[in-house]
């Protein structure tokens, strides 16, 4: 990137080319502890999904949230930073290949100091938490070949484009959602949020429901598992939203405040739903509810003031614990609730901004029609979440359409009452007595051909 050329990220912050002693120390360490905050985020997420499905597919579930982590470090490094990051000559709709192998990122920083590999690896980790995301809408049924196959398909198709639309900026020149259509997503409620709920849904529909959905109980195995993946994702989720800020400022601070209170009061709501509606509040709600809130905030925690935050928590967290209850009335099998937390909860915090926004929590940001600035912020809002939604859904139906024709998505179905840890890891994740069929004491590994176990499975 040469020194004349100018670049603004979300937040109107300008980029600019530089050399190594414009590095500012402590801004840059904030970026790079925030990247190390989010990455964590995906270990917290295999644990939150983990202890939600059954004890016969935990470890698949694991495997698949750590396999994102691989496939989308690669993709970002080879291509994937410089398509969402790189000049934009296609309407905002992709960037270039000037930053193929991250080339010509050595020695340039962005206007905060901040060196530009350390924003790289900063919005990396946004790209692998959101493939992780999609995995919870299929547990317990898709062969881990087709999810090697699918998600790095995704990363490129799906998270790629729109992580460009939003936050790509180039002086009017960049993504489409965030620079020419002016719509505000502080860190990454279209990006990562709607689109991986809505990807999240497509993925289910074409993969199919569960054997035995709503016959069998399907109760998470694991709730301790749930709260601490719920607590890590918690934990995290103050470098994914104050790190977005790109300084340790005052912005930083806001995003964190606003982060805690909106988290906080979901969880609260979440629980509120549940003793009206079921009489007993329970951990799985306020962990959810948490997640919702944290989900909600993304987009607007730099944007709003803890109050806008407190709204938009608490209506996050009823909301989405009612949008739960969907798949059941409509028939889909969206097994950890993908959309009714991440998709629903996403369009809730763009949608909350048009409302609630404020130049007092932003200079650069905008009034929403709460404090004065008329409905234009709403209608950019609704405009930006909607375009999310049909292309993530669109595109991820077509990439799960072309795989599933390829090498087949699902596994047998009895592979599938058999568990999805033995079929497809020869493993269990746990050893109960010695004597536990067809593994070895110990070592959660499976002994023998795995197809006796498959045949022993049918019979009974």
């Amino acid at each position: 990137m040469s020194p004349s050329r100018v670049l603004t990220d979300q937040n109107k912050r300008i980029w600019v080319g530089g050399m190594e002693e414009t590095i500012n120390s402590g801004n840059t360490a904030w970026v790079l502890m925030s990247a190390a905050l989010v990455l964590v985020m995906t270990p917290g997420l295999a644990m939150f999904y983990g202890g939600m499905v059954r004890a016969k597919s935990v470890l698949n579930m694991l495997m698949m949230c750590f396999l994102s982590m691989g496939i989308v470090t690669i993709i970002w490094v080879t291509v994937g930073f410089s398509l969402t990051f790189g000049s934009d000559s296609a309407l905002g709709l992709i960037g270039n290949l000037e930053y193929v192998g991250l080339n010509n990122t050595i020695g340039e920083v962005i206007s905060t100091g901040v060196p530009l590999p350390a924003f790289a690896m900063f919005q990396l980790t946004f790209g692998i938490i959101t493939a992780a995301l999609v995995a919870g809408a299929v547990a317990d049924r898709v062969k881990i070949s087709a999810w090697i196959l699918f998600i790095s398909l995704w990363a490129l198709f799906v998270y790629i484009p729109i992580a460009h639309w939003a936050f790509a900026f180039d002086d009017g020149a960049g993504g489409w959602i965030g620079d020419r259509l002016g719509a505000l997503d502080f860190a990454g409620g279209t990006a990562v949020e709607i689109n991986s709920g809505f990807s999240a849904l497509a993925l289910a529909l074409v993969v199919g429901k569960r054997l035995g959905w709503h016959r069998d109980a399907m109760r998470p195995h694991n709730l301790p598992l749930v709260l601490l993946g719920a607590g890590m994702l918690w934990f995290g989720w103050f470098g994914f939203n104050a790190g977005s800020a790109l300084a340790a400022d005052g912005l930083a601070a806001t995003a964190m405040i606003n982060t805690q209170v909106a988290t906080a009061t979901a969880a609260l709501g979440w629980v509120l739903v549940e003793r009206i509606r079921d009489g007993k509040p329970t951990t799985l709600g306020i962990a959810s509810g948490a997640i919702a809130g944290a989900v909600a905030i993304t987009p607007s925690c730099g944007f709003v003031n803890p109050m806008g935050a407190l709204v938009i928590g608490l209506v996050a967290g009823m909301v989405c614990a009612m949008a739960v209850e969907l798949k059941h009335r409509l028939g889909y099998d969206d097994s950890l609730d993908v959309l009714g937390v991440h998709g629903i909860g996403g369009i809730v915090g763009m949608v909350g901004i048009g409302f609630l926004a404020t130049t007092a929590a932003n200079a650069g940001g905008a009034d929403g029609l709460f404090f004065g600035g008329g409905v234009e912020l709403l209608g950019k809002q609704v405009l930006a979440s909607i375009a999310t939604m049909a292309y993530a859904f669109a595109v991820t139906w077509l990439l799960a359409m072309i795989v599933d024709r390829v090498i087949g998505l699902r596994i047998t179905p009895a592979q599938e009452r058999a568990g999805i840890d033995i079929s497809e890891h020869a493993e269990t994740a746990y050893e109960f007595s010695d004597a536990s069929v067809g593994s070895f004491a110990g070592t959660g590994r499976v002994a023998g051909p795995i197809s006796q176990l498959h045949q022993r499975e049918e019979k009974s």
